[in-house]
């Protein structure tokens, strides 16, 4: 019996161990022979280790009341990477203030500072270089969906 994706990520739901956290994706690999079930989780001010890992032990235990304890598969929990893009609202509201860059609908990408998260869309501040500066522009509101792919700008200056 294959996992099916919609349980797991109904599991992950029910998983977790506070209200401030949060599921970012679950991916549950094709493969019939051992599934593995990866689980990307966040918070609203971050997560630990023992966060993850207990999503993952109550992951499992959903997993073998549901398809028995003879099914192997594997588990990883763990929090996207700072260069995992942003999709969640509460991924967003949790970097306000810090520079990303959003690729939109039709290919044009922009760096800027993400001012503000509203219900439907970010206020987004684009950088624009003149002269060897940096300056910003006015804010604009960028919906939701418009922002095909949204990522945390590393810098280290």
């Amino acid at each position: 019996m294959a996992l099916d994706q919609r349980k797991i990520e109904d599991f992950a739901q029910e998983a977790l161990p506070e209200p401030d956290l949060f599921i970012v994706s679950v991916h549950v690999s094709d493969t019939p022979v051992r599934p593995k079930v990866t689980i990307l989780a966040d918070g609203d001010q971050g997560i630990t280790i023992q966060q993850c890992a207990k999503i993952s032990r109550r992951v499992s235990k959903q997993i073998e009341e549901t398809y028995g304890e003879e099914l192997e598969y594997s588990i990883e929990v763990s929090s996207p990477g700072v260069d995992y893009p942003l999709t969640e609202a509460r991924q967003f509201a949790k970097n306000v203030g810090r520079n990303i860059k959003i690729t939109l609908a039709g290919g044009v990408e922009k760096v800027g500072v993400l001012q503000e998260v509203e219900i439907d869309g970010i206020l987004f501040a684009e950088e624009v270089k003149v002269k060897h500066k940096v300056s910003l522009q006015e804010p604009v509101k960028v919906p939701y969906l418009d922002i095909v792919k949204a990522q945390i700008v590393i810098s280290f200056k």
